[in-house]
């Protein structure tokens, strides 16, 4: 846009300039040939006072002829008109020629009878310069009218033109190679940084380098300053987390052995046995919610290549997984159709994506209600391998869908369902971790579709 701005801005300077030339051009020869005409004049009126007889007895041709030969090497070409517009005579390259038809303006001896100057130039660039003459009474009675060749100053038009717009052309050339050089430095930088910044937005922690001293060198080492916080403050977080849900499991354990022991034991006071199998449910909740912070915290201590990965058939896999859930679905009477697409090899951990998978379809099962149906399917689109899970459930309000798989965030309408807000984050996770991603497509109160997608071998 600049680099157009700027081309624009030099098109129409350029069209200026010539057009300046141009006025400034003519302006010269008006005036130069002004000075001429005024010679002229002064040489006529002399001639017409040495024949004031010849005047006043009507002579005009022998005027005209003393006229022409004062005047006629003056300019290339001389000629003489009365009140009347009748050429009286005409000398051509110094020769006083009594018998010949020349081009004549009429506009041009109008308007010098008039009192005024006048002018044309002929397509063949000749100037016809008509000049008003008057007689001792102040009349305009003659016309003075010479002819001047000007191609020169065409000539010389053309070649300024030339030049003008060869160095154009080449300022043109020279500020497009000029912008691109400078965008081209200016912007690899910028999308150096913002490669850095869409890093960092993944926990992707890097140097970031640029050996420059203005302000994008600047903008750098505070990037790095941030990554390096920013990466000191999560492994923090982790590190905290992982600690505490260690800390935390074994006091569990307890609470649910003993709560479970009340439970069974309890068979007189149904308020105590109702309290008891809350504490159970309860302790369950927190033994799944600190198995994931567990899970979790593999994951952020393994990294990338710290999880083993194989050749893996994700259509197998995926119905392999429904099928451990079928009994589930049953039970609150829901249909469970599986639909096992082609073979789709993709290199996972097995037991994780077997995870993943579970947990989405359980989701599914857990917010659907009773005589909806869950499907499960397998598809191959391009270059990846889809596994799509979708239900008839409670769905997600379309300003959740962005958050509901961050960590510990649950949607509003989830209700007692019982879950801890780590599940899809997990799934998330785990997909993130082989090259795939979640796609969830939602809609409130007709259900919930979410695809694993992960690229194929």
């Amino acid at each position: 846009m600049y680099l157009l701005f700027s081309v624009l801005s030099f098109a129409v300077i350029i069209i200026s300039v010539n057009k300046a030339i141009d006025y400034f051009s003519f302006v010269t020869i008006e005036k130069q040939m002004m000075e001429k005409a005024d010679l002229g004049e002064m040489s006529f009126r002399e001639v017409l006072s040495r024949h004031e007889q010849e005047v006043d007895a009507g002579q005009m041709e022998a005027v005209a002829r003393s006229a022409l030969e004062t005047l006629k090497a003056s300019v290339k070409e001389v000629r003489i008109y009365d009140s009347s517009q009748k050429l009286l005579g005409l000398a051509v390259d110094g020769i006083v020629i009594n018998n010949k038809t020349p081009v004549i303006f009429p506009g041009n001896i109008q308007n010098a009878l008039k009192g005024n100057y006048a002018y044309t130039v002929s397509e063949d660039h000749l100037l016809y310069f008509a000049v008003p003459i008057q007689d001792k009474y102040y009349q305009n009675s003659y016309v003075y009218e010479f002819v001047e060749d000007v191609s020169y100053f065409y000539t010389m038009m053309d070649q300024i033109r030339y030049i003008l717009f060869a160095g154009a052309g080449g300022f043109i050339i020279l500020i497009t190679l000029s912008s691109l050089f400078i965008a081209r430095n200016t912007t690899k930088p910028i999308k150096y940084l913002l490669g850095a910044t869409e890093s960092f937005s993944k926990q992707q922690f890097r140097e970031v380098h640029l050996n420059r001293k203005d302000e994008l060198g600047m903008l750098a080492a505070g990037l790095n300053r941030m990554g390096i916080q920013l990466s000191d403050y999560i492994q923090y977080q982790k590190q905290f987390v992982s600690n505490v849900s260690h800390e935390l499991k074994t006091p569990l354990a307890a609470i649910k052995g003993f709560s479970q022991y009340l439970y069974e034991g309890e068979d007189e006071d149904e308020e105590l046995q109702r309290i008891y199998f809350h504490l159970v449910n309860e302790s369950d909740r927190l033994t799944r919610l600190v198995n994931e912070l567990l899970m979790l915290s593999r994951f952020d201590k393994a990294g990338q290549d710290g999880i083993d990965a194989e050749k893996t058939d994700l259509a197998q896999l995926a119905a392999g997984g429904a099928a451990g859930l079928r009994a589930k679905a049953d039970s609150k009477g829901i249909e469970l159709t599986i639909r096992q697409g082609p073979p789709a090899f993709v290199n996972v951990n097995q037991v994780l994506m077997s995870h993943a998978i579970a947990n989405v379809l359980d989701n599914a099962i857990k917010y659907s209600g009773p005589g909806t149906r869950v499907s499960i399917e397998t598809l191959v689109r391009e270059q990846e391998a889809v596994v799509r899970i979708s239900d008839q459930g409670i769905g997600i309000s379309a300003d959740e869908l962005t958050r509901v798989q961050e960590r510990f965030y649950r949607a509003s309408n989830a209700g007692g369902a019982g879950g801890t807000g780590l599940g899809l984050s997990i799934c998330k996770e785990i997909a993130e971790k082989f090259g795939g991603h979640l796609d969830i497509e939602s809609q409130l109160g007709a259900g919930t579709t979410v695809s694993i997608r992960l690229p194929l071998l």
